[in-house]
Order: structure tokens, then sequence, then C-alpha cells
């Protein structure tokens, strides 16, 4: 099984409007002044980059785990730890998508 691409990273809806709105940059008081801007990246490129990290985990553990079952030199423990560590955070990642949702949902019933 191979999860190499992201295909469940949506590219509309709220992940958009989170984009668009962080990627709205605030105009400094003091534009003549020495201060430099360091350049952040927005919310969306690091739920991105964290979901990439989650599915490298979940790759590198079907890749070990495949290589245990096909007979190589591969230490069980490797194994464990490594399936281990990609189904927590997998789990992390549920439980921030639920977060995000939540957070999303309590916005649409503010009343304006």
């Amino acid at each position: 099984m191979n999860i190499s691409a992201n295909q469940f990273i949506p590219q509309g809806g709220i992940f958009s409007a989170v984009n668009n709105i962080s990627d709205q940059s605030v105009n400094d008081k003091n534009s003549t002044s020495d201060i430099k801007n360091e350049s952040t990246s927005s919310f969306f490129d690091t739920l991105k980059a964290k979901l990439n990290e989650v599915n490298d985990a979940q790759v590198a553990a079907e890749d070990k785990t495949a290589a245990f079952v096909s007979g190589d030199d591969t230490n069980i423990h490797d194994v464990m730890i490594a399936t281990e560590e990609a189904k927590m955070s997998l789990d992390l990642a549920i439980q921030v998508r639920n977060k995000l949702v939540d957070a999303y949902q309590e916005i649409n019933r503010m009343q304006l």
C-alpha cells in the first residue's frame, strides 16, 4: 500500500478560506524602519506539511512491515515502533481535524 499521494487534502472549502485569510498581510505602520519581515508560512502550509509528515510515517511503517514480512533482516521492535508512531500521528491528525471542524461549525453558528 503506497500512500505517497496526498489526495485527502481538500483544495477548496474552509481550507482555501483559511489560506486566503492567512495570506493577507497587515501593513506595517513603520514601513521605513529597518525591521526585516521574516517570511512566515500560512496556516494551510503548516497543516499541509504536518499531514505530509503523517503520510511519511505511514509509508515508513508500511515499508518496514513489508520488509519484515518478506523475510528481510528487520528487527520486530523497529517494525512495531514505526507502526505505533504512524498510528499515533494519524490519531493526532484526526483529532486536529475534529477540532477544526468543531471550530468551523461554531463560527457558522455565530450571529452577526
